[in-house]
């Protein structure tokens, strides 16, 4: 799933930090944030659907399901391995470019998938297809926040990845749709062309500037700074809370709710939906809120995992809590996406990168942990239990990275320093104590979460 401190807002900061003002780039940002948004919406697209064609993919290469399962493996070591190195590859050269070609390598994996003439071409095309994935949210994310008019940084954020999110309601069914009537092949050839219109609308729409590059010595020092560290961890930590339930999603409707098998798909859409509001609703709440939306945001996810326990053992009583639960998780994306390029005192390029990988990495825990307890014997509701957990140690995190920047402006300010301090240079260097109380109240929160299942939930694999 793919930001923002006080002392200036995280718009106002990016324009403090960058020879480009907020709003710089271009008079009419729309064209290019849709372009950003296409190319999002064909990402978003072919993530997902090798999922609902894995039976015919099998059957056309006479593999088994499971083979074929690991051809998404290979898309996300691709999105491992080319958020970082992509990315550092490529801030000497003007964003507009980065992007096309990102895109370019993004058809040219679709390609190979689409003739491969067995698995071995499958696997490589997947692989080459997520090289591009982290590291064009990266610079999506960074370009947003310079094309977006002053204070609407994180609201542009949110249109941009509005294109991930209707992915999930449009792209994805569509595809799979398509794959299961004239082939797996085409429907991997027509999101390839999604990619060649990105390549087009991005060097049509998107402004071509030659800003001073950052040195990419500054750009990796950045991502050890307190406030990027701290903020990459409530990422990873707290919006795995949100993949501690999603993960299991189908069994909660079905086992839980009552839903039946055929009707978790239209569920999904449901969901999908609240996706898509949650993201646009978090841009416009960052911009406003820059640290209350992060904190109160994944507080607000945890009560939302809290509300499914409660809800779901009811069709209606699920349904609505799912929405619930769909609206504020995709709400924090946007907030955590802006602030991690806020509190980079560079082009914040690497911290963006990066924070796309703790999205990953924030699935892979959030998985992980549901796993744990199903496998204890604890019950489909202690995901829940967990998600609330992790959701709450990363508000945690989040809380005290905001207090140890507030502290920072107040000694600044004491401290009769002349000119503004902005955000985006508002860094604690010598503040070690503040890091590991965040990480040692993330670790109490968690503890917490695990004693709650324990006690909220019997070994009943229904429970």
């Amino acid at each position: 799933m793919d930001a923002p401190h006080h002392a200036p807002t995280p718009s106002e900061s990016s324009s403090a930090a960058t020879p480009a003002p907020s709003g710089g780039l271009t008079a009419r940002p729309g064209p290019a944030l849709l372009a950003l948004a296409i190319g999002a919406f064909a990402i978003g697209s072919t993530e997902f659907l090798m999922m609902g064609l894995l039976p015919q993919v099998a059957s056309d290469l006479q593999v088994s399901v499971p083979a074929v399962g690991y051809a998404i493996s290979a898309y996300a070591l691709g999105v491992v391995a080319g958020a970082p190195t992509l990315t550092a590859l490529s801030t000497r050269y003007p964003h507009q470019r980065v992007l096309a070609g990102l895109m370019v390598l993004f058809v040219l994996g679709h390609v190979v998938t689409a003739v491969a003439p067995g698995y071995d071409g499958l696997i490589v095309g997947r692989f080459v297809t997520g090289l591009s994935h982290g590291s064009f949210f990266g610079v999506a994310a960074v370009v947003a926040t310079r094309l977006a008019a002053p204070g609407k940084a994180a609201s542009a954020i949110g249109r941009v990845f509005t294109g991930l999110t209707a992915a999930q309601v449009l792209g994805v069914p569509v595809g799979t749709l398509l794959g299961q009537q004239l082939g797996w092949r085409w429907a991997f050839a027509t999101i390839g062309l999604l990619g060649v219109a990105t390549v087009i609308a991005v060097l049509r729409w998107v402004p071509l500037r030659r800003d001073t590059a950052t040195p990419l010595r500054q750009e990796m020092a950045d991502l050890v700074r307190p406030q990027v560290l701290l903020t990459l961890a409530a990422t990873a930590i707290g919006t795995g809370g949100l993949f501690a339930v999603y993960s299991y999603v189908a069994p909660i409707l079905t086992d839980l709710a009552g839903f039946s098998a055929g009707a978790v798909a239209w569920v999904l859409v449901v969901y999908g939906c609240g996706t898509v509001a949650g993201t646009l609703l978090g841009g416009r709440a960052a911009d406003r809120f820059p640290e209350g939306s992060v904190v109160l945001g994944l507080l607000g996810l945890g009560l939302a995992c809290l509300l499914l326990l409660a809800l779901s053992g009811s069709k209606a009583g699920a349904l609505v809590a799912l929405v619930i639960f769909a609206v504020i998780a995709f709400f924090v994306g946007p907030t955590l996406i802006n602030r991690t390029i806020a509190v980079a005192p560079g082009s914040g390029l690497m911290a963006s990168a990066f924070n796309q990988a703790a999205f990953n990495a924030a699935n892979a825990l959030g998985a992980a942990a549901g796993a744990q307890v199903l496998t204890a014997g604890f019950g489909l509701r202690a995901t829940m239990v967990v998600g609330a957990g992790l959701a709450v140690s990363g508000s945690a995190v989040a809380l005290v990275a905001v207090l140890l920047q507030r502290r920072a402006s107040q000694r600044a300010a004491s401290g009769g320093s002349s000119g503004s301090v902005t955000g985006r240079h508002h860094e604690v260097e010598h503040e070690p104590s503040l890091v590991l109380e965040a990480l040692r109240l993330a670790g109490e929160a968690g503890a917490t979460s695990c004693v709650a299942a324990v006690r909220l939930t019997d070994r009943d694999p229904r429970a």
